[in-house]
């Protein structure tokens, strides 16, 4: 980060595999930084890294933006819900996510997408108590799981059939 007074400075990363560069001051959280930037798509539910709302992939890893400093992630690869995204349109999670109906209110569903993908990236075949698992940190308050639980489950088969899963740099 750059400042030498600590005060302000930037941070060089890749968002969606666009180069970016955030303006971050002292403290500022990725979350900040990027919202501060146009990434909406990452939501900021409760600031305290418990609800899940705000997850991202940072270099493959799945990162609690409102927790994590900017300045942590220079030069780093940021995977938000968008990130998921293929030039055919909608990842096989999102569809599945649609088909189920397991995104109602939406506010939780950027934060669990990428959680799940997280955990598909890991393995083709995950069980229901892996997904669940892997959904674990996510607080949603409308749909129960049930229907996020079914659309990981049928994304995870309709994927193992297609090509390896890679984050897009």
């Amino acid at each position: 980060m750059d400042g030498n007074d600590g005060s302000a400075g930037t941070v060089s990363v890749r968002v969606n595999g666009e180069p970016v560069t955030l303006a971050a001051e002292r403290g500022e959280t990725l979350i900040e930084s990027l919202r501060n930037a146009g990434h909406y798509e990452v939501k900021n539910g409760c600031d305290e890294g418990v609800c899940g709302s705000c997850n991202v992939l940072c270099d493959g890893e799945l990162t609690r933006a409102c927790l994590t400093p900017a300045s942590r992630c220079d030069g780093a690869d940021v995977t938000t819900v968008k990130g998921l995204l293929d030039d055919d349109g909608l990842h096989a999670l999102q569809e599945e996510f649609l088909e189920h109906g397991a995104a109602q209110c939406g506010f939780c569903i950027p934060g669990v997408l990428v959680a799940a993908y997280h955990l598909l990236q890991r393995t083709t075949d995950p069980s229901d108590a892996e997904i669940a698992d892997a959904l674990s940190g996510n607080v949603c308050r409308c749909t129960g799981y049930a229907q996020q639980i079914e659309a990981i489950r049928d994304a995870a088969t309709r994927l193992d059939r297609a090509e390896p899963m890679e984050v897009e740099r």
